[in-house]
């Protein structure tokens, strides 16, 4: 039987680097003979993408936390059926940009909403997938939320720096709860060096 994937989730707080760490993952771990399958969240299918407009449109204010909540369950449930089990099934490696960690910290953690609902929730939303290792990219908030907004915002980022700060206090949470699968990685510095760590906190996946 083929070897199952390895499933990698990237989070942190807006303007942490997520984006340009996950591009230089990916060609890392290209490199070492992997293949790997690039993802975001929300989106990765058409229907995921489709209801990511919906979360990140600045006209859609007035959403309220549980239909935020849900419409991000939907749009990672279609992605997981979709597209991240049979890559795994294949023997990829899954790296996700976001994923349930992130509803954890935005819709409990930056919102407010009860936290063994956003369990739940994300019980439901991941189809009981849960990613081998969690990198958390910790940044101090002013400097992340600065680079976030320097172009603009999108519907979350509007929510301001003291949202974001709750953002990763949720984050920080998660890492002492499961440090297992979640580690805490330092974002700042050169870009090459963020990587390193990123790296070196995946190093014990490869057997």
């Amino acid at each position: 039987m083929r070897e199952r994937g390895v499933f990698i989730t990237l989070e942190g707080a807006d303007g942490c680097g997520k984006s340009t760490q996950a591009a230089l993952l990916v060609d890392a771990l290209v490199a070492r003979g992997r293949e790997v399958v690039r993802l975001r969240e929300p989106g990765g299918t058409p229907i995921s993408e489709k209801v990511r407009a919906l979360l990140l449109d600045p006209a859609n204010a007035e959403m309220v936390p549980e239909c935020e909540l849900l419409l991000y369950e939907a749009s990672r449930a279609q992605l997981v059926r979709k597209v991240i089990e049979p890559a795994l099934e294949r023997g990829a490696v899954v790296l996700c940009d976001r994923y349930y960690d992130s509803t954890y910290a935005y819709q409990a953690g930056g919102r407010g909403l009860d936290e063994a609902l956003v369990r739940m929730a994300n019980a439901l939303g991941g189809c009981g997938l849960a990613p081998d290792r969690t990198l958390v990219l910790d940044l101090d908030p002013r400097t992340a939320y600065a680079r976030a907004t320097s172009g603009g915002t999108d519907r979350m980022e509007a929510e301001g720096l003291a949202f974001q700060e709750r953002v990763r206090a949720a984050y920080l949470r998660l890492a002492r709860e499961e440090p297992a699968r979640v580690r805490l990685t330092d974002a700042s510095g050169e870009k090459d060096e963020v990587t390193a760590r990123l790296l070196d906190a995946l190093r014990d996946l490869w057997g």
